[in-house]
């Protein structure tokens, strides 16, 4: 009698340890989330992404001429709303930034006056991520101040991952802001539908192997390509369970999470 119970008790703990039962419950919480940049401007692939009924996180650079417009029409939507913050690169132009960027020659009490005004510029966001700013984002001073004002603002910060030596993991989990790095970049400027296809299906490996992560696409000259691409690779989200959630979801530090509008 004593063996049958043993026995038993074995089988019992091999099932519950069993590697394929782990992997079927697991998958159920596989997450990504999708964030466009590039929102606020009149540009290609804005009404075809409010159009989608996907649910992508909508970065608004600020100060532009549909900045405010674009973000309460996300919001009345049902879309995440974030900040999509124009920080000085390596290399370009500083005009390639839109107004009010960050750049290193700023005193850092213009760069808390600046990153306010994007905050007041742009409603409803609950986060911000970089544009460009392979230079800003190495440059602890300047991400201090950045980070220090967004959890000022109850607001998370997505690393876009433009710089290998990016402090912005280090400062954000000293002052206890939310954040997250980019995991996968879905399209670039000599994007088709197909490369962006491609690269969801690489977002859906990554979450697999990580239980989430995190893309980045952008409306404007290729907004068209890109919105085309995301939409034709959903159905491939859907059959292998993994779930599309606002990037407030996927987060380092824990923070308020509304039930997702989409997928009720």
């Amino acid at each position: 009698m004593k063996l049958n119970r043993i026995m038993l008790f074995l089988l019992c703990f091999c099932a519950f340890i069993n590697p394929k039962t782990l992997n079927a419950e697991n998958i159920e919480d596989v997450k990504v989330a999708i964030i466009i940049d590039d929102f606020g401007g009149n540009v290609k692939g804005v009404n075809e992404f409010f159009g989608a009924k996907i649910p992508i996180t909508v970065a608004i650079m600020p100060f532009l001429e549909q900045s405010k417009e674009q973000a309460e029409l996300a919001h009345s939507l049902g879309y995440e709303v974030m900040i999509h913050l124009p920080l000085q690169p390596k290399k370009g132009k500083i005009s390639w930034l839109g107004p009010n960027p960050i750049t290193k020659d700023l005193p850092l009490e213009e760069v808390r006056k600046r990153v306010i005004q994007a905050i007041e510029n742009v409603p409803h966001a609950k986060g911000m991520n970089n544009h460009m700013g392979s230079l800003i984002v190495e440059d602890e001073a300047i991400m201090r101040v950045i980070l220090e004002t967004a959890k000022e603002y109850n607001l998370y910060f997505i690393d876009s991952g433009t710089a290998p030596k990016s402090v912005i993991p280090k400062v954000a989990e000293q002052l206890g802001v939310p954040w997250a790095m980019r995991d996968i970049f879905l399209d670039d400027t000599h994007s088709s539908s197909g490369h962006v296809f491609k690269q969801m299906n690489k977002l859906v490996k990554v979450a697999e192997q990580k239980g989430q992560a995190i893309g980045i696409g952008h409306v404007g000259i290729k907004g068209e390509e890109t919105v085309k691409g995301v939409k034709d690779a959903v159905q491939n989200f859907h059959n292998k369970k993994v779930k599309i959630v606002p990037t407030s979801h996927l987060l380092k530090t824990e923070v308020e999470k509304k039930p997702d509008q989409f997928w009720q």
